[in-house]
């Protein structure tokens, strides 16, 4: 492959180890995976999970369940408070697959008792310590309300409650991780245990990658949703989801020039390439990537070298003055990303090792 401009490589072995250890892992503890496809946003990584008997999917809007249902996929949630202004997506969507949606208040529920043509199953979000969206876990007065309106309709079937513990990316650690999520699970099993005399079917649902990588026994809950451990990134490897090795995509980023003095180089790669999602080093300061060198089989380990600015196009790059003195302009650099999720999503499509083009979700 010969590269000459800002690539989103993708290593399909470790992808593929990744989707196996973590389903895995789920059926070792009896528990469905849902792996949510924001990360990949591709019909063929898609296909990856379904050859490996995953059924079941999660999206974060209707647009890219529509993209994944036009690839046979009929079991979806769409792990995003639902927005009644696209019903006609929704009305759609549900004459063509089990379409699973998420709602935290009783306007929503009402508007889709009253627009519904086909029947959808509905989650109730709960917050267990994010704060983005979702109900208090001990808020019975507004769950009972939606409850209420769910049962008087007949567009509308109760699946369960769902949470997102994204706070687990602020934390580093197994420790940590696995009390954030036992916090999180005592709170759904609540919520199981009321509720279930009324609705003996009811799951409860969570998603994050950190928790699904790092806590030991999931058998907690009924399904899991995580979604970058596809790919994985450092931000995982920082907070001890996943080792570096694991992580599979690199930016190869041409480098444009080099400064001998300060051992740095601008490469052909910035904010439009990576996002401007950063960590801090020890110092303090913010990276946006880390080095590895490029091979024929893939890419090294990791480099003490970073990608500490970025503007929309450049990308400033501080290396070790041993690997400066291998790069030249003209060289290309791999850049490992902080969050993979956005990386792709900015690129729109990579390429494998083998020189297979990857097509994403068309914006």
């Amino acid at each position: 492959m010969k590269l000459i401009e800002p690539t989103l490589l993708l290593d399909k072995n470790k992808c593929l180890q990744n989707i196996k250890r973590m389903l895995k892992k789920a059926n070792q503890h009896d528990v469905r995976l849902r792996p949510h496809f924001k990360t990949a946003q591709s019909w063929e990584v898609g296909r990856w999970y379904r050859e490996q008997g995953v059924s079941g999917i999660t999206v974060s809007s209707l647009k890219m369940a529509e993209y994944f249902a036009k690839d046979g996929w009929t079991d979806i949630t769409v792990a995003f408070p639902v927005n009644i202004l696209e019903i006609g997506r929704i009305n759609q969507l549900a004459q063509q697959i089990r379409l699973n949606l998420l709602v935290m208040n009783v306007d929503s529920v009402l508007y889709l008792a009253d627009h519904l043509k086909k029947g959808v199953d509905i989650y109730i979000d709960i917050d267990t310590g994010y704060h983005r969206t979702g109900l208090p876990a001990d808020d019975y007065e507004h769950i009972d309300r939606i409850l209420a309106c769910i049962r008087a309709s007949d567009k509308l079937h109760f699946r369960g409650f769902l949470t997102h513990d994204g706070h687990t990316y602020q934390v580093k650690g197994k420790e940590a991780v696995n009390k954030i999520y036992q916090q999180s699970v005592s709170l759904l099993h609540g919520l199981k245990q009321k509720y279930r005399p009324q609705w003996p079917e009811l799951e409860v649902s969570l998603g994050d990658t950190p928790s699904c990588s790092l806590v030991e026994d999931l058998s907690g809950v009924d399904e899991i949703r995580p979604g970058n451990f596809v790919f994985y990134d450092l931000m995982q490897a920082t907070i001890g989801s996943c080792t570096a090795e694991q992580i599979a995509v690199v930016m190869a980023c041409p480098v444009v020039t080099k400064n001998e003095a300060t051992n740095t180089v601008v490469i052909h790669g910035g904010a439009v390439h990576f996002s401007k999602d950063f960590l801090i080093d020890e110092e303090g300061k913010p990276y946006y990537g880390q080095m590895v060198l490029l091979t024929d089989e893939g890419w090294t380990e990791p480099v003490e070298g970073y990608l500490v600015a970025l503007s929309q196009e450049h990308g400033t790059v501080q290396l070790p003055e041993d690997v400066a003195e291998s790069v030249q302009v003209g060289s290309v650099l791999g850049v490992l990303p902080v969050h993979s999720c956005l990386t792709a999503d900015v690129m729109g499509h990579y390429f494998t090792l083998e020189d297979e083009k990857i097509e994403m979700m068309p914006k």
